[in-house]
């Protein structure tokens, strides 16, 4: 049987090859659209988002098959598209927190679109003189953009014999039915919470003398998913933050105040009020580390791709082979500057009627030259981190605390507001900055981690880099619906509006940053607490230090850190989701095709994360259509110990099922 694709190898004849085609466009503009959603949802109760190349990558294969014209490149243009999803999404580490400090009591469209397009194709643009740098010029491993390519050249089986090619085509099938049956799955168990037929978390809290604290544990796929995907060594430092965190923190603070009847009120009250707190400390420290430790690097990328630019100054990209095209720079600049236009715009309009409009025009010409220097530097930062450790384990709350650190003070010494009214709108108007800001960084880290993906198949450049502007569009017009029905329905936690449901998602990004950004203009912070969080994130940095040093482990401070500031009832299944995954990996590994059978893991787990969180967002559509949290429930209040145990004894058979599943589906190959 012949490939369907082409040959790999570059070319520079005309552009004449099926790649960026309107299929390959429209097909992505789906994918992005659903993983976006999922996305969006998952991220505001999990606190982290998840690359999406891969599984769309699966899709994409699986649906041009149909198409005898379709080659390897046409699907990676798919990808690039709807790799956007996982990035785009990130803006809910700063968005969600104009709502929290009450300034929006929802998402206006034109705005929140607006901060997603500008920001998302200035980091297109921004990150288009980094390629050659920090892809081509670079030995940088890139993860996931490898793992792309490769699961792209497995599926259209571009080399080996009869047998390999099948064999290719086979597990590209396999993949599709396992994202699909891990969706489906999820989503099915969702399905029985949403009824009560079934929980979703079980918690036990007790009084300890004078103090109190408990265990609390989520029943949701999609943290199992989540674990899988950051793996073991985020699982134990996460589960030390939770040690630290739930095992001395909340039984001190606790003894220290008056006991409530309830345990679990008590206990939570504290964690949230004061614990919170100390790993909000915790978590800017050890982002603030993870960046220092790629400044260096991260410079001499810069370097680096300021010599490629004066290269193509001299005029020889027409002879460039295929591979090694970009948008040309003159266009790069022009688009970047037209995105400034109406990002003054929107920043004038948020400005309007506020009591800092007598100061709109040193604010708007200082907000404009920062996102511009911040954007920069950002986008040079994300690139080398997208490279170095992979665009799903990027400290991009670090930038965010960075950022809007930068843009509070910023904002003070040119606007100095004496009355509250006047701070309290310099708070909104630097998460506004920041927001735009972070899609610059994040949709940077994007792209080149895509280009990675293209440089290994052989695509090209400027195609994908159209295609990723692209990307940006689809998911810019889904973020503000998908935004405004999850906090109708949840709300999140800590804001003045609450949904309709009494579990409000955590948004712990923009819980954070809005916090800093009310405690540099409104000075109502905790700052001791935050400073005790601050000494046990350089504890933790030590500690991590030490063991790469010694013993050529690693033990990330990030991960630590939120283990202490997420609630319980996410972070402990993410534990168990990233001890789950390397159970699977060792299984497997024993035995027949163990590369197909650990692929086909990560898509259980990307399925596991789509279901839930597709269903997330269509319980919010219900409940905000109903008005009631459970509009479709079959059981009460006196149900529940059953389903206690229904649930602790069918959720984990479930996970062992699914897994014993996936792997034995490689065993067919």
């Amino acid at each position: 049987m012949a490939s369907r694709s082409d040959s790999l190898t570059p070319t520079t004849s005309n552009d004449r090859r099926v790649e960026l085609t309107v299929r390959g466009i429209i097909l992505g503009a789906l994918i992005t659209v659903v993983f976006t959603a999922a996305n969006v949802y998952v991220g505001l109760k999990v606190g982290l988002t998840f690359a999406s190349s891969i599984p769309a990558a699966v899709i994409s294969m699986a649906v041009l098959r149909a198409f005898r014209s379709s080659t390897i490149w046409e699907n990676n243009i798919v990808q690039t598209v709807a790799s956007a999803a996982g990035t785009l999404s990130s803006i809910i580490f700063v968005l969600p927190g104009l709502v929290m400090v009450g300034w929006w009591t929802g998402f206006p469209f034109w705005y929140s679109f607006l901060i997603c397009a500008v920001g998302g194709i200035l980091g297109v643009m921004y990150s288009v003189p980094l390629r050659r740098a920090m892809v081509t010029g670079s030995d940088l491993p890139y993860p996931e953009g490898v793992a792309a390519a490769e699961v792209l050249r497995v599926g259209a089986g571009v080399s080996g014999t009869e047998a390999e090619r099948s064999a290719a085509i086979a597990e590209n099938k396999f993949g599709l039915s396992v994202v699909i049956w891990g969706a489906v799955v999820s989503a099915a168990y969702g399905v029985l919470v949403f009824v009560r037929g079934l929980l979703d978390d079980v918690g036990k809290f007790a009084r300890i003398g004078a103090s109190a604290t408990g265990i609390d544990i989520g029943l949701q796929f999609a943290l199992i998913g989540v674990g899988h995907l950051v793996g073991v060594t985020v699982g134990v430092a996460m589960l030390a933050g939770i040690v630290l965190a739930w095992g001395v923190l909340v039984p001190i603070m606790t003894a220290h105040h008056a006991a409530l009847p309830d345990a679990a009120a008590f206990a939570n009250g504290v964690w949230r009020r004061e614990v919170r707190l100390v790993g909000a400390g915790a978590i800017a420290v050890a982002a603030i580390w993870s960046l220092g430790r790629l400044a260096g690097p991260v410079v001499g990328g810069v370097i680096s791709s300021l010599a490629a630019n004066r290269e193509r100054r001299e005029g020889r990209g027409g002879d460039l082979p295929i591979t090694e095209r970009d948008i040309p720079f003159n266009i790069v600049v022009l688009i970047s500057v037209a995105c400034l236009l109406p990002l003054a715009a929107l920043l004038g309009s948020f400005l309007s009627g506020t009591a800092l409009a007598s100061q709109m025009v040193p604010l708007v010409i200082g907000a404009l030259a920062y996102t511009m220097v911040a954007g920069l530097i950002v986008a040079a930062v994300c690139g080398y981190m997208a490279g170095l450790i992979g665009s799903s384990n990027s400290p991009v709350s670090g930038l965010a605390i960075l950022t809007i650190l930068g843009a509070a003070l910023l904002l003070v010494a040119v606007a100095n507001p004496s009355d509250p009214n006047a701070a309290k709108a310099l708070v909104a108007y630097a998460l506004f900055v920041t927001a735009v800001i972070i899609n610059v960084a994040t949709i940077s880290n994007d792209n080149l981690q895509d280009l990675k993906t293209g440089q290994l198949v052989g695509a090209t450049p400027w195609r994908q880099q159209v295609a990723l502007i692209f990307g940006v569009i689809f998911g810019a017009l889904v973020i503000p619906p998908v935004l405004n029905l999850l906090n109708h329905s949840f709300g999140f936690a800590g804001s003045p509006i609450h949904g309709i449901t009494n579990q409000p998602l955590s948004a712990p990004q923009a819980t954070l940053i809005s916090a800093l950004a009310n405690g540099v203009i409104a000075h109502n912070l905790n700052w001791q607490l935050i400073g005790i969080g601050g000494l046990v994130g350089l504890v933790i940095v030590g500690i991590d230090e030490t063991l790469r040093r010694t013993a050529k482990r690693q033990f990330p401070p990030l991960a630590v850190a939120l283990g202490i500031y997420l609630p319980m009832s996410v972070t402990l299944m993410v534990v168990v989701g990233a001890f789950a995954g390397k159970a699977y990996n060792t299984w497997v590994s024993r035995g027949k095709n163990p590369d197909v059978a650990m692929r086909l893991g990560i898509l259980l787990a990307s399925g596991l994360i789509v279901g839930e969180g597709l269903l997330g967002v269509a319980k919010s559509g219900l409940i905000a259509a109903t008005n009631k949290e459970f509009p479709f429930a079959i059981a009460g209040d006196s149900f529940e110990p059953i389903a206690t145990v229904a649930s602790l004894i069918a959720f984990p058979a479930i996970v062992f099922l699914l897994y014993r599943w996936a792997g034995r589906l490689a065993l067919r190959l």
